[in-house]
């Protein structure tokens, strides 16, 4: 039927319920030959380009419209959407709806969808077989992409889960993460050696499976939400490797691709994980310098042991004020929140955001916040040394025990009191040796002494040291292979050196 302009009394178009005709037996060979080539030509584009291919190709081919309409959708030519839903309601599998100077052709695909064209009358002969043809490819290839689509939501899922299961290990959240990665698998190991691997953008993907398969699927594997060319792995330490720095496992993932570099950390705990993974990113720093391309973390006293006697009341004193904070408002971030962002901001700088998942303004007013809440000025190294130490000594938030943090020293001299104990005193030692034993470059300590002085940004460093900007890096980046910590990039051992100047500066101070 043709449809009657737009007289507000013409009758409603009718559509041909009729199933449209195969095309005429081909009159010449070149017909014949015509049809097969479009028949591959179209089987050649959903295989390279999918639908969105297929359609623009028919579009060009038949001098109109063609699209996927719904019934009972919107989108599309009215004449089209008119005919989706006569065709569905009718129940056929091709139909042809006819306006007052065009024509929809329409063939069902699956469900309430079908492959619509419209065309100016008359149209090109042969236009129903060529849809014909591209409905039965379309239908398959329509099938293939939201398959495709639900694998991705479904690995989107998983790898936010794993995401969120990191931040609970970094944050002391050990209860939570255990429940989610049970259902994710593997259990998350206790104890266990974490991995950073360093890759080449789009590989993560292939090294987790490698992972998986080195060592029997046991590994617990994670895309970092920061960089997205490292992969973190929990492994269960037993079967890393021997001992030393030799570490089979980081080889065999270095073995099949020289690219890549690996960070390894000691042997540790679950509950120690932040530790664990600031092992595994200085150890990276390491190995990317190094022939093998894989380094475990550097045997050495650790800053949160050495300070745990001396310092354990005097972080709880310095963080109560946070672990007390009450947000005014029920959508304002509380202690546990603010928390997390300070031990965030602390490790990453202003990638914290991509860690968080939260916009850069956003970050920047939680951390006005902490500041006021805690009276300090984390623009200034020093506290955020300060505030550092106090996270990683108090990992489970608050002490709920009776008492809290009762007796706990505070005031400007806390810090100094903490950095001069003993045993903090033979940490700093430990720490900086290497600054002046017989592999230090010249200067080595000047560099770094003046690097801190200036907030370890290298512009004012720089000019204080009187040489450029990147002459200043070098000097950094040559000083981080030899006290294989990471200086230059996050999460940085910047705190720890200010922290160690500062003991030994105290106990120098009290000889």
């Amino acid at each position: 039927m043709t449809e009657r302009g737009s007289d507000p009394d013409r009758k409603e178009p009718v559509i041909s319920h009729q199933p449209i005709p195969p095309a005429a037996a081909p009159s010449s060979a070149d017909r014949s030959r015509s049809r097969s080539e479009d028949v591959l030509k179209l089987h050649r584009l959903a295989h390279s380009g999918g639908s969105a291919a297929v359609l623009e190709w028919l579009a060009a081919r038949l001098g109109g419209w063609t699209g996927v309409v719904e019934a009972g959708g919107t989108a599309g030519p009215e004449l089209a959407v008119r005919g989706a839903a006569e065709l569905s309601a009718r129940g056929v599998r091709s139909a042809v709806l006819h306006g007052e100077r065009s024509a929809a052709l329409l063939f069902a695909l699956d469900g309430s969808r079908a492959l619509a064209a419209v065309l100016d009358l008359p149209h090109r002969p042969g236009a129903s077989a060529l849809l014909g043809d591209a409905a039965a490819v379309l239908a398959l290839v329509l099938r293939a992409e939201e398959a495709e689509r639900r694998e991705e939501r479904a690995e989107r899922a998983e790898s936010r889960a794993r995401e969120a299961v990191l931040h609970l290990l970094m944050n002391g959240g050990l209860s939570t993460a255990h429940q989610i990665a049970e259902a994710l698998s593997p259990s998350l190991p206790d104890p266990l050696r974490m991995y950073v691997v360093e890759c080449r953008a789009g590989a993560r993907g292939e090294v987790a499976r490698l992972f998986a398969e080195l060592t029997g699927g046991r590994a617990w594997t994670v895309r970092c939400p920061v960089y997205v060319r490292h992969l973190i792995a929990l492994v269960p330490a037993g079967p890393a490797g021997a001992g030393g720095g030799h570490d089979p496992l980081a080889e065999a993932l270095v073995g099949q691709a020289r690219e890549r570099a690996v960070g390894v950390s000691g042997h540790l705990r679950l509950r120690e994980a932040p530790a664990a993974y600031t092992q595994a990113f200085h150890a990276l720093a390491v190995a990317r310098g190094r022939a093998g391309r894989n380094a475990r973390f550097g045997p050495g006293p650790e800053l949160e042991l050495a300070a745990h006697a001396a310092g354990s009341r005097w972080a709880e004193a310095l963080l109560a004020p946070l672990h007390a904070y009450e947000p005014r408002r029920p959508q304002d971030p509380g202690a546990q929140e603010l928390r997390a962002t300070a031990h965030a901001w602390l490790n990453f700088g202003p990638h914290a955001t991509r860690l968080l998942k939260v916009h850069r303004n956003t970050l920047a007013s939680r951390l006005r916040l902490i500041e006021a809440v805690l009276g300090t000025d984390l623009a200034r190294l020093p506290e955020q040394a300060a505030l550092s130490l106090a996270l990683r000594l108090t990992p489970g938030g608050a002490d709920n025990s009776p008492g809290g943090a009762a007796g706990g020293p505070d005031g400007p001299g806390a810090l100094d009191a903490v950095l001069s104990h003993p045993d903090l005193a033979s940490w700093a030692r430990a720490h900086l040796e290497p600054l002046t034993g017989p592999d230090a470059p010249p200067g080595a300590r000047d560099t770094v002494r003046v690097w801190l002085r200036n907030d370890a940004h290298l512009v004012p460093a720089a000019a204080a040291l009187g040489i450029s900007v990147p002459g200043t890096r070098k000097r950094l980046t040559r000083i981080e292979a030899l006290l294989e910590r990471s200086l230059l990039q996050s999460p940085s051992a910047r705190h720890d050196l200010w922290l160690a100047h500062r003991a030994e500066e105290l106990a120098g101070s009290a000889v």
